[in-house]
């Protein structure tokens, strides 16, 4: 959705890596914003990273407005059960329709072999897997690990909405899914070490936490003890900004 940073152009950079040419969209999406979240101060700054993707090795951006997207009559959306259902899906419903969709149809109109999304928004990754799967787009579809700032944070065109005092504490959140999956790695209660780092966020300063779970890796489906391939993921809210991180636990 644009406001380009290091972990977008990593994108890219692996792109270049498994594939002869690479495209990229960009393209806030309103159908996956409700009522009250931040579309209109989502930040927007087309010419500097049609720049950025130039210099990272970008053969091709698209550009479209949302008229070319969601035409007059528009009235097909893209609905993805299961995986989609928590988490994400309960914080902000209707999200991953309006991502389903949108991303169903630039990749139908760009008509990609391989296409990358980080693991940054990790349900999100899940939700497209899916959808390519059921769909038959025949796409290879590459989970990208986060990229974070030096400190541990992740990467995120939202963390400009950060004051300098909300960005320390932020730290929080990376550090407490870091503790959590050591903690459940050395055999502690699950679900002891997920109340207490829920806890430790809001001392921190963070005002709402609206999940800290561990997960199936694949399913998503919420884990009362350790086993399999499992994902720690998180979303709270400091000032005005909500956040999301998640790491792998285990191998």
């Amino acid at each position: 959705m644009g406001a380009l940073h290091a972990g977008h152009l990593t994108l890219i950079t692996e792109a270049r890596r498994v594939a002869d040419r690479v495209a990229a969209t960009i393209f806030v999406n309103p159908l996956q914003f409700a009522a009250n979240e931040d579309l209109d101060r989502y930040p927007r700054q087309e010419e500097k990273d049609a720049a950025l993707l130039e210099a990272a090795g970008c053969d091709l951006l698209w550009l479209p407005r949302p008229g070319e997207i969601y035409p007059a009559g528009f009235s097909t959306t893209v609905s993805v059960k299961g995986v989609s259902e928590r988490w994400e899906g309960e914080a902000r419903p209707g999200h991953f329709d309006g991502v389903a969709t949108v991303v169903a149809k630039l990749l139908c109109a760009v008509g990609p072999d391989v296409a990358l999304f980080g693991e940054k928004d990790f349900q999100q990754l899940a939700v497209i897997r899916r959808m390519n799967r059921d769909l038959q787009l025949g796409i290879e579809i590459l989970g990208v690990p986060t990229v974070r700032d030096d400190d541990g944070l992740a990467l995120s065109s939202r963390n400009a909405y950060l004051s300098p005092d909300e960005r320390q504490r932020a730290l929080a959140l990376p550090w407490a899914l870091n503790a959590a999956a050591k903690r459940i790695l050395d055999g502690e209660d699950v679900g002891a070490v997920l109340v207490e780092a829920r806890e430790e966020l809001l001392t921190a300063g963070f005002s709402r936490v609206d999940y800290f779970a561990l997960v199936n890796a694949l399913s998503l489906e919420p884990l009362d003890r350790a086993g399999g391939p499992m994902r720690l993921i998180a979303a709270a809210t400091i000032g005005r900004t909500r956040l999301i991180d998640n790491i792998a636990v285990g191998v």
